[in-house]
C-alpha cells in the first residue's frame, strides 16, 4: 500500500501549492494566514487541528480562492487523523459543489481510500469493503486515465476478493449447520459474481457437494464439469470422487 499512500500525499502537496497568488487586500492576507496556519499544523501531524482550521477557512472565507482547496485539504487532514466519517463528509461536499475542479479525481480516490483503509478481516462485516468497491469502481468509470486509476484497479481486485471471502465464510457456516439452501446461495453468489477471485474453485466444489446432497445430479454434474474444465489443477477438483 506504499504506492497508494504516496499518491495521496503527493496529490495533497499539489493542492497545497495550487494557491500561490498574493493579494494586498486585508481579507486576502487574513485568509492566507489562516490557510498557512492549517498547513503548518498538517506538517506537524496535528491532523485534527489542521482539519478544523481548514474548515475555518471554508466557513469564514467561502468565496475566496482558498476555500475550495481548504475543503479538500480538510478532508485529507481528517483522513490522516483516521476520522474517516468526517473525511468522507468533506469529500462528498467537495464532489457535489466542485465537479469540474482539477482535483476531482483525487477527491473520488481519497473517498475510496477512506473506506478501503477500514476493510476488516473476512470474518467480520464487510460493509466498508462494499463501499470501498463502489467508490473505486466509480473512480475508474469516471476517470479511467487518471493517475489514480491503476491503483484503484488493484484495490478493486483486493476488495472483491474480500467480499467473496466473507461469502465463503458464511456459506461454510451454513453448510456445517446443514442449512444447505442458504449455503448454496452464498457459494452461487461467488460463482456468479466473483469468478476472478481465489475462492471460485472451492465455490464450484461446494455447489457440486450440495447439489449431490440435495439429490440434483444434473446441477451437480454442471458444477463438476465447469470445475474440471476451468480449474484442472485445483485441489478442490481432486476431492471429487
Amino acid at each position: 500500500m506504499v504506492k497508494s499512500k504516496f499518491l495521496i500525499w503527493a496529490a495533497a502537496l499539489l493542492i497545497l501549492t495550487g494557491c500561490a497568488n498574493k493579494d494586498t487586500e486585508q481579507e486576502q492576507l487574513s485568509v492566507e494566514r489562516l490557510y498557512n496556519r492549517a498547513h503548518k499544523r498538517l506538517k506537524k501531524t496535528q491532523y485534527k487541528g489542521a482539519a478544523e482550521t481548514f474548515e475555518q477557512v471554508e466557513l469564514e472565507y467561502p468565496y475566496s480562492q482558498w476555500a475550495t482547496e481548504a475543503k479538500l485539504m480538510g478532508a485529507y487532514a481528517y483522513y490522516k487523523d483516521e476520522s474517516y466519517d468526517d473525511a468522507v463528509m468533506a469529500l462528498d461536499r467537495f464532489i457535489r459543489f466542485h465537479p469540474g475542479n482539477k482535483n476531482i479525481a483525487y477527491a473520488y480516490y481519497l473517498k475510496a481510500v477512506c473506506y478501503f483503509d477500514q476493510i476488516s478481516d473476512v470474518r467480520r462485516d464487510q460493509g466498508e469493503t462494499a463501499k470501498a468497491l463502489e467508490s473505486l469502481e466509480q473512480l475508474v468509470l469516471r476517470f479511467p486515465t487518471s493517475k489514480y486509476a491503476d491503483d484503484a484497479r488493484k484495490k478493486i481486485v483486493f476488495a472483491r476478493g474480500h467480499i467473496a471471502g466473507q461469502e465463503m465464510e458464511i456459506g461454510r457456516y451454513y453448510f456445517k449447520q446443514h442449512n444447505y439452501l442458504s449455503a448454496l446461495n452464498r457459494f452461487s453468489n461467488v460463482v456468479n459474481n466473483y469468478q476472478n477471485t481465489e475462492y471460485i474453485d472451492e465455490a464450484l466444489y461446494r455447489q457440486y457437494e450440495i447439489y449431490t446432497i440435495l439429490g440434483l445430479p444434473n446441477e451437480a454434474s454442471k458444477a463438476k464439469r465447469f470445475l474440471e474444465i476451468h480449474y484442472p489443477q485445483s485441489p478442490w477438483k481432486n476431492k471429487i470422487s
